[in-house]
């Protein structure tokens, strides 16, 4: 029996399309390095990535009717971005701009001088670097997949963040206010939840690691 799965397409995979999602009629046995060639777009480009019901998938995993599969361009240079040097707000936004883009949401996370009782003298973050930018990278998919967002840029610092410097800041476009809002407060939440930091807190008299959440 044929396989009838729905694609998901951005940025200028979409354009190439015209369309943000296809219907495709697969045969049966098909896999994920199979929709490719039925989506009729020419040759594949490199750096393809592909997401099967919202997962990352390899490409020769199995095909299920009713399955979704996202088809997600290589993210542009400094969309995701660990860094040692401070951040810069109106950089993150920029990486967003868009001429279909009616809204810029943005959150910026500054280090603050007492938490929990103490008098904090400093940050420190540290990542597992290459696995936290594709985490985020995949907190931008989900993102797009959820509130119709046309872009999600995510600069976060690693090393020492002195009091009041920005430890983390995101930006979200969209044709409008209300998916730009959404969706950047989810992207804080779940980027506490899910992407590979950890934070030290030194303060006066002593210093902890705090646990991802915080």
């Amino acid at each position: 029996m044929p396989v009838r799965v729905t694609t998901r397409l951005f940025a200028a995979l979409r354009e190439q399309a015209g369309a943000r999602s296809r219907e495709l009629e697969l045969p049966d046995g098909a896999r994920v390095a199979d929709v490719w060639a039925a989506l009729e777009l020419g040759d594949e480009p490199p750096g393809l990535l592909y997401a099967v019901n919202r997962a990352y998938a390899d490409r020769t995993a199995p095909l299920a009717d009713g399955d979704e599969i996202a088809v997600i361009p290589p993210v542009s240079g400094g969309a995701f971005v660990l860094s040692e040097e401070p951040l810069s707000l109106e950089a993150v936004a920029a990486e967003v701009a868009s001429d279909e883009a009616g809204a810029i949401a943005t959150f910026v996370g500054t280090t603050r001088a007492h938490s929990r009782g103490r008098d904090v003298i400093r940050l420190e973050y540290e990542a597992y670097e290459g696995m936290a930018e594709a985490e985020m990278e995949r907190i931008a998919t989900l993102l797009r997949e959820r509130h119709d967002v046309i872009a999600v840029a995510i600069h976060h610092r690693i090393g020492p963040v002195e009091i009041g410097e920005t430890s983390v800041a995101i930006a979200v476009a969209a044709a409008h206010r209300a998916a730009a809002f959404d969706a950047c407060r989810e992207a804080i939440d779940t980027l506490k939840q899910t992407v590979p930091l950890w934070k030290k807190e030194l303060y006066v008299g002593g210093e902890e690691w705090i646990g991802q959440g915080s």
